[in-house]
């Protein structure tokens, strides 16, 4: 988990670089965003394996995929490479954050578990502080590609031990769930459907990326797909914004939405506008992580003074402020440093939000459908990262298209965002808890973001 993180984290600020020497910045939002639809799948994939016949064999062919994907990546001379290459790397993502949750339930005693998960959060913390700006460093000294070389060269140590210290161990299935109960009817997330949802938010950011008939044909065709199958893997009346259960799942896709997003564009800003080198980029990725966690700390301390739906509220204002921050970075009077902080002020936004949802989705979820629930925060993420960037995405090619600088079109990204970051802030009263919190045990448990992280 410490070098998947790595790879992560080393990973993300470079994809501006390599869409700029490749000539296709114009399809960055697609690079961006294919990681999320594919993890999408290979979660919903990697759970399925899983459950049949235990977390070993799709974690050792997620961690071997990774090295794949990633070498993929590194050999790119168009960008289409580099698009497949994160679309494969999402799919492992996906795979190995299931299966690495499974093996903890299926290996692990009660007593061990929450211990096992913090300690696969804890793991993050290095890669957070290290790995941007030494990817970076490396990138401006050498090339971005020395860096996808260097991270597949890391990897192969999880790989390595997942072949060989797993090879011939039996396969521990998970216990048979139990039966769901009336108010939260048992919805098992389909692979078929899965697979739908994914190539088609693929597909809507390949026809966001630029204007003509083609494009618009491909990103008419993904929204219906998706929006014919995506309430498949959700909750009922979860885009009525349901109370309790829907409404908390809702507001994952809102905020990790605009988070996702601002955290896609604000990078390719500095690196094509601002002209900001890498390890600058770097240092606002580390900066959002360390917000992110400090954030998160706190909120753990407020959560007894503090109602749950509240520190949401609160978060989501915070990210307003951020959004904002981030739109006067358009402006070339402002410096590019101010950019950086509105990274940071949005992460300690979701470090209050992200594990408040995540509890409110507990509380309001009996015991023996809480797996479904956490399946159902996790498969809403991903959809809202796709949503939300592909929106925007759209706006930023129309002005991109009709200005001469593209820094209007940044501008206008970044105010879109405040759409789904006050509907969450408005909705935020609709995911309290009217009973007494019976799952306050779970406090601790980690939330997996798009990059695979464990937060």
């Amino acid at each position: 988990m410490f070098l998947t993180g790595f790879a992560a984290l080393a990973v993300m600020p470079l994809l501006p670089v390599a869409a700029r020497d490749l000539d296709g910045v114009g399809l960055y939002p697609l690079v961006a965003g294919a990681f999320v639809a594919a993890s999408l799948l290979g979660g919903v994939l990697g759970g399925t394996w899983a459950d049949r016949g235990g977390a070993r064999r799709p974690l050792t062919v997620g961690v071997i995929l990774t090295v794949a994907t990633l070498l993929v990546s590194a050999t790119s001379t168009t960008i289409w490479q580099l698009v497949v290459g994160r679309f494969t790397d999402g799919i492992a993502a996906g795979l190995v954050a299931v299966s690495v949750n499974a093996a903890i339930g299926q290996s692990y005693p009660d007593l061990l578990r929450a211990r096992a998960l913090a300690l696969m959060s804890a793991c993050w913390i290095v890669p957070s502080l290290a790995g941007p700006p030494l990817a970076g460093f490396v990138a401006a000294s050498w090339s971005w590609r020395a860096v996808f070389y260097g991270v597949a060269g890391l990897t192969l140590i999880p790989a390595a031990a997942a072949v060989f210290l797993l090879r011939g161990r039996s396969a521990r299935p998970g216990s048979p769930q139990a039966p769901a109960s009336p108010e939260t009817p048992a919805r098992r997330p389909a692979l078929p459907a899965a697979v739908a949802v994914s190539v088609a938010a693929a597909l809507t950011q390949y026809g966001v990326s630029t204007w003509n008939a083609g494009h618009a044909v491909c990103a008419s065709v993904g929204v219906v797909v998706l929006m014919a199958f995506a309430p498949r893997l959700l909750p009922p009346r979860t885009w009525r914004a349901g109370s309790g259960l829907p409404a908390t799942v809702l507001l994952r896709a809102l905020t990790s939405g605009a988070f996702f997003t601002l955290e896609t564009y604000v990078p390719l800003m500095l690196s094509t506008a601002r002209q900001v080198p890498g390890v600058v980029t770097g240092l606002a990725f580390t900066g959002a992580a360390l917000a992110w966690a400090g954030a998160s700390w706190a909120q753990g301390r407020l959560q007894n003074r503090v109602s749950r739906h509240r520190l949401v509220a609160i978060g989501a204002a915070i990210m307003a402020a951020a959004v904002g921050v981030a739109a006067m970075c358009a402006m070339p009077a402002v410096p590019p440093a101010v950019a950086v902080s509105s990274m940071a002020m949005a992460a300690v936004g979701m470090g209050l939000a992200t594990p408040s949802l995540t509890l409110l989705s507990l509380a309001h979820t009996p015991a023996d459908r809480q797996g479904y629930a956490s399946g159902a925060m996790q498969t809403s993420q991903n959809l809202g990262q796709t949503l939300v960037l592909a929106v925007t995405s759209a706006l930023f090619t129309a002005v991109s298209a009709a200005s001469a600088s593209p820094l209007p079109a940044f501008a206008g990204a970044f105010a879109l965002l405040l759409l789904p970051i006050a509907g969450a802030a408005g909705l935020a009263g609709r995911t309290r808890v009217t009973a007494d919190d019976r799952h306050d045990d779970a406090a601790g448990m980690p939330v997996t973001t798009a990059e695979g992280q464990v937060r």
